[in-house]
């Protein structure tokens, strides 16, 4: 072990206490794309993710014209705009591996073999408020037809999504991505957790104790450098969101 490492260690026992490293998990970001055969948001990636372990798997979803939720992190492919096209329009895009675009339903019929790996759901934000509440319905009640609640987290920039989420499946899990409000008030909002850019941390790191003292659960995206993860690893996080999953582990199992 490196000894840049091992006084990392020391310094984060001091401030967090000694289980500080016990819960850091990887999430692989859009799946584990960044290997042969694989592309972003492909039902390989979401494989992978799998195989090497990831505790979870993030992918991107969007709602089609006629009520169709697929996943894609762009909102538009091809050019067509999701939103305002209809899944006949989209259905046979191809991505950079030659798998067809996945519908959320397809994903999620995988995702359910593959126990152990939670889905990490990420609703786009839409051009029109009215199609992220039907995004939202249509998510809830796939995900309901497969029997994953469990299985499935959700997280959203959209404010007004992640509202919806949480005023019509209470119980489900759900962070926030913009990063400008506090834990304190996530919390009031019914929010599990928060899942900000590493750098939010940086302008406010009083808030990961914030955030443990709320009880809410803490992500940082999107950490490919192995500095920043170890110094994330060292805070006491607990998820790192990183298209390097493998690399993620590695660093972990240092501390």
């Amino acid at each position: 072990m490196k000894k840049r490492s091992m006084l990392t260690i020391l310094l984060a026992v001091c401030l967090y206490g000694s289980n500080v490293f016990a819960q850091t998990k990887v999430i692989a970001h859009r799946g584990y794309w960044d290997c042969e055969g694989s592309a972003q948001n492909s039902i390989t990636a979401l494989n992978k993710a799998h195989e090497v372990g990831a505790y979870g798997s993030e992918f991107d979803v969007s709602i089609t014209a006629d009520g169709i939720p697929v996943v894609n992190h762009d909102d538009s492919i091809q050019g067509f705009c999701i939103e305002t096209s209809l899944y006949e329009q989209l259905k046979d895009l191809k991505l950079k591996n030659g798998e067809r675009l996945p519908t959320l339903e397809e994903y999620l019929i995988q995702g359910k073999k593959n126990q152990g790996t939670q889905l990490i759901l990420e609703i786009k934000p839409h051009r029109r408020v009215v199609n992220e509440d039907k995004a939202v319905a249509a998510i809830l009640y796939l995900v309901q037809k497969y029997q994953m609640e469990d299985q499935v987290e959700y997280i959203s920039f959209s404010m007004n999504i992640c509202k919806e989420l949480i005023r019509r499946a209470p119980a489900v899990q759900v962070s926030y991505l913009r990063g400008e409000v506090s834990p304190a008030d996530l919390k009031i909002l019914g929010f599990s957790g928060l899942d900000y850019h590493y750098k939010v941390f940086d302008k406010h790191p009083e808030w990961i104790q914030e955030a443990k003292n709320e009880g809410l659960t803490i992500n940082v995206w999107t950490v490919d450098d192995p500095a920043v993860m170890e110094s994330m690893v060292a805070k006491g996080v607990d998820f790192i969101t990183t298209d390097k999953p493998k690399e993620l582990k590695a660093v972990i199992a240092k501390f």
